[in-house]
């Protein structure tokens, strides 16, 4: 995961951005707003966020919206999300939450130290995942490369029955010097 990526929190209260933005301070990860779905949408398809912390109920969009996107792209599908609710425990919403595959469904008010143990938790994980992917695209091209070796191994040249004719062309010779030689 590149340096730069961060821990994207949506919310459509300021004061609420605000207090989970204080919260993960601590942690001194990169972090970005957003203040809707519509927005936080935009910011994940760029790239460059990790984590998202967002709140299930937000006019237009709501976060629940917003996971069932981002589990139908490829590129953010597995981007681990903390859903947010003030509105107390619900089990429909609970059971749509973790069927969609979200890591959690943290109440509100937030435990500053709980939120900040599973942000670092999910986000250093998340950071090992795509390191770990990139290691094994890496083996496989390499394993492609050793396998496609083996299969076509350079052969030396036969030596040309006449000894005076040269066995190859030499390296970096074009067709004109080589005529050149011949007279």
């Amino acid at each position: 995961m590149p340096s730069d990526t961060r821990i994207l929190i949506v919310d459509d209260h300021e004061d609420t951005l605000y207090a989970l933005e204080s919260a993960l301070a601590p942690l001194g990860y990169q972090l970005g707003r957003a203040t809707s779905g519509d927005e936080a949408l935009k910011q994940v398809l760029r790239g460059q966020v990790g984590l998202l912390l967002l709140d299930v109920r937000m006019p237009g969009v709501s976060g629940l919206e917003v996971v069932r996107y981002m589990r139908r792209v490829e590129q953010t599908q597995h981007i681990p999300v903390i859903l947010l609710t003030g509105f107390g425990p619900d089990q429909e919403l609970t059971t749509a939450a973790f069927r969609l595959g979200v890591a959690d469904l943290v109440m509100k008010p937030v435990d500053p130290w709980s939120l900040r143990t599973k942000v670092r938790y999910l986000y250093d994980a998340h950071r090992h995942h795509l390191a770990l992917e990139q290691e094994v695209r890496r083996l496989r091209a390499q394993a492609r490369e050793h396998t496609e070796t083996a299969a076509h191994p350079q052969r030396p040249a036969l030596p040309h029955p006449d000894a005076r004719v040269p066995s190859q062309r030499p390296s970096g010779a074009h067709a004109g010097e080589l005529e050149k030689d011949r007279r």
